[in-house]
């Protein structure tokens, strides 16, 4: 199965250890808003609402290029998640992280009083688009979950289910805890060359990988590897698009690769999907233009 990339899909962990702005706010202004200290959002340009939320130990900084091409014709809205790449952590007593940040997004779309914004995740920020789809279908517009599976567990078994899953999860949630620093470091490298094919973007994605809490990045690989979203897929009735990223070097046909997106999201109503090329997971990264022209088109009235 596709392991080069989209086992570290899960992310990278497996190897890791103020006010709401107006809708005429102007392009070059920014603010930020905590939600019950779950998410922090960065807010910029001006026009429509899109959401945007980065995946599991990562940045929002993976959206820069994104922005700067959008921030002229919407409202972006950059979430970073408590505990990823240097946010402070919070008090995780049930464990989870991604139920949690969609939740604290949910919230923030109603206390800001958006209306029906765009969500787009990557990795673990498709699995929230996908609860935030699923659990809060009349809060938003349109989905674009980016290189991302409703259960993630199925990259290594297809007949996967969450009970099945559990025993391998946790001991990989142990491994993290227990990886020394050392080999934490040298692991992660490894790890960053497999997530993104761009060499250029490996250093901010290592740092933001060895800047996140070790417990946070753990409890959410746990979520991941035993959260099965196929039975809410149903609930989505808004348009959703996945794209997904393929090169040549998985060393499978890209028959297959679509199989698996295409199998994995079968009772999803309205979907729609667009593979990028010569690209591994961290596509907004490797393929900028042609991912911008994804998300263009996507975004079109």
């Amino acid at each position: 199965m596709r392991t080069r990339t989209l086992l570290a899909a899960i992310g990278t962990a497996f190897t890791l250890i103020s006010a709401p702005a107006s809708a005429t706010q102007p392009a070059s202004q920014a603010s930020a808003t905590l939600s019950k200290d779950r998410i922090s959002v960065t807010v910029e340009g001006a026009g429509p609402d899109v959401i945007l939320i980065p995946g599991l130990a990562s940045s929002r900084e993976v959206w820069q290029d994104l922005a700067a091409r959008l921030k002229h014709s919407y409202r972006l809205h950059l979430v970073q998640v408590a505990g990823f790449a240097g946010a402070p952590a919070v008090s995780n007593p049930q464990g989870n992280v991604a139920a949690p940040t969609a939740e604290a997004i949910a919230d923030y779309i109603r206390t800001q009083h958006l209306k029906a914004p765009v969500i787009i995740g990557h990795s673990l920020g498709g699995e929230v688009a996908l609860m935030l789809g699923a659990r809060h279908p009349d809060q938003v517009a349109r989905l674009m979950i980016v290189d991302a599976l409703p259960f993630y567990t199925l990259l290594m078994d297809p007949a996967a289910t969450r009970e099945t899953a559990a025993p391998h999860a946790a001991a990989f949630r142990d491994a993290l805890l227990a990886s020394p620093p050392a080999q934490t470091e040298a692991m992660q490298r490894a790890s960053i060359a497999r997530l993104a094919k761009s060499e250029a973007a490996r250093p901010a994605l290592l740092a933001a990988a060895l800047g996140s809490d070790r417990q946070t990045t753990a409890d959410a690989t746990y979520e991941l590897m035993t959260t099965d979203l196929r039975p809410e897929l149903g609930r989505i009735q808004v348009p959703v698009e996945v794209v997904y990223a393929y090169d040549p070097l998985y060393g499978i046909p890209a028959a297959n690769v679509e199989a698996t997106f295409r199998n994995a999201y079968a009772t999803t109503p309205h979907i729609r999907f667009k593979r990028i090329d010569d690209s591994f997971h961290f596509v907004m990264l490797d393929q900028p233009q042609a991912f911008a022209n994804a998300v263009t088109d996507f975004l079109k009235p």
